[in-house]
């Protein structure tokens, strides 16, 4: 008696097809995120003035769709480093996002890895278009801050999403409608008065103050 398989699809694929259907689904199926339970699960700390915090950020780097901002707060949540850059790639995954994030960490402010334990925050804003409910762009995001606040020896604070219609801290169920994405900046003391609105040397303070 004589027993056979019948040669599925995949092994009379040839080599060069089944190498490029691989690379297709690591670009469309996300690797590496965070569901928003094992978000809520990981014991991030409350942010005291979310507000005051989105507000600073947005007047400091007037952030567009696809930019991730990136800021690092003292005990006192009073801010000591942040840095923004603009998101490039088209594939969603936590690990490029941590590089991304870890390289603009290590540009600002020296790691904290000598402590026993962490004593400044990390949180992140990222802008893009849609509504506030959680994606897996999100989930990502969420990968990529836990893992380079434990490589920079910080911890992992908010993940913060600014859409046109506002921002909200994602996990917390707080938000509002501004700033948002396109809004007029408030000034950095929170004085809207004394915002700028034109370009020129306050302007330009605003760029070397995204730096620090």
């Amino acid at each position: 008696m004589t027993f056979g398989f019948a040669p599925s699809s995949a092994t009379s694929m040839p080599a060069s097809s089944m190498r490029a259907e691989r690379s297709a689904d690591s670009i469309d199926r996300p690797t590496r995120l965070l569901e928003p339970a094992e978000w809520a699960a990981a014991g991030i700390p409350l942010l005291r003035n979310p507000r005051e915090v989105v507000s600073g950020l947005h007047a400091r780097h007037r952030p567009n769709p696809r930019t991730a901002v990136v800021a690092v707060l003292d005990p006192e949540e009073r801010l000591r480093a942040s840095a923004s850059f603009t998101r490039r790639e088209n594939g969603t995954d936590g690990w490029t996002f941590r590089n991304a994030l870890l390289s603009q960490l290590r540009r600002v402010i020296p790691h904290d890895l000598r402590r026993r334990t962490p004593v400044r925050t990390a949180v992140l804003l990222y802008c893009r278009e849609g509504d506030i409910h959680w994606t897996e762009e999100d989930g990502a995001w969420m990968w990529g801050l836990r893992d380079a606040c434990t490589l920079h020896g910080l911890r992992c604070g908010a993940y913060i999403t600014m859409t046109r219609d506002g921002w909200q801290v994602l996990g917390e169920g707080r938000g509002g409608r501004r700033p948002g994405i396109g809004s007029v900046a408030e000034a950095l003391g929170g004085n809207e008065q004394s915002a700028p609105r034109t370009g020129g040397a306050a302007t330009e303070m605003l760029r070397r103050a995204a730096a620090r």
